[in-house]
C-alpha cells in the first residue's frame, strides 16, 4: 500500500502568523504553490493560507481586518485572516484514503502532521503527477498488448 510519505512534499515552505498576506503571495509567486502551512517555532500546525485566500483579501473581502489592522488588504497579517480549521493526515496514512477525503471534503491539500508537527504537504497537484505516471505506465504496456493481440490474428490466419 502507498503511503502519503510516499508522495508528500516533505518539510514544506511555511510562514509564521505574523507573516502578511503580502508575504504569502510573494512565496506562492516565487516558489508556484498554492498553499502555505501556517506555523510556530516549533513547527506546530497553526492554519493554512491558500492562493484562494489572497485573491479573496485582493478583492477586499476581508474589510472588517483590513479596516482595523492595516491600510493595504495585504497587510493584513496570516494570524488574522488564515484557515485554522484545516484538516491533516498522518504520513502513514493511505495514499488511496488522502485523495478520496480531499475528493469528498473539496479541499487542495492536507499538511502532514506527526506529533503535532508540520512534516510534510500533500496537494492536488500530487495526485494529479501520480495519474499522469498512471496513464504514461499504461501507455507503455498498452502497445506490448495491441503488438501480442496482432500476433494472436495473425496466427489465427
Amino acid at each position: 500500500m502507498f503511503t502519503v510519505a510516499d508522495m508528500m512534499t516533505p518539510k514544506p515552505h511555511t510562514l509564521s502568523r505574523n507573516s502578511s498576506l503580502f508575504d504569502a503571495k510573494e512565496m506562492m509567486q516565487t516558489l508556484s504553490i498554492r498553499h502555505i502551512p501556517i506555523t510556530d517555532h516549533n513547527h506546530h500546525l497553526l492554519g493554512l493560507i491558500s492562493q484562494r485566500d489572497v485573491l479573496a483579501a485582493q478583492d477586499s473581502n476581508l474589510k472588517s481586518v483590513i479596516a482595523s489592522h492595516s491600510h493595504s488588504p495585504l497587510e493584513a497579517l496570516l494570524e488574522h485572516c488564515m484557515n485554522r480549521n484545516v484538516f491533516s493526515v498522518d504520513s502513514h496514512a493511505g495514499l488511496k484514503e488522502a485523495a478520496l477525503y480531499m475528493q469528498k471534503h473539496q479541499i487542495g491539500c492536507l499538511p502532514v502532521v506527526e506529533n503535532k508537527q508540520l512534516v510534510g504537504i500533500i496537494t492536488n497537484s500530487d495526485f494529479v503527477a501520480i495519474a499522469i505516471t498512471l496513464l504514461e505506465m499504461q501507455d507503455e504496456v498498452d502497445p506490448i498488448e495491441q503488438e501480442q493481440d496482432d500476433i494472436d490474428i495473425l496466427r489465427e490466419l
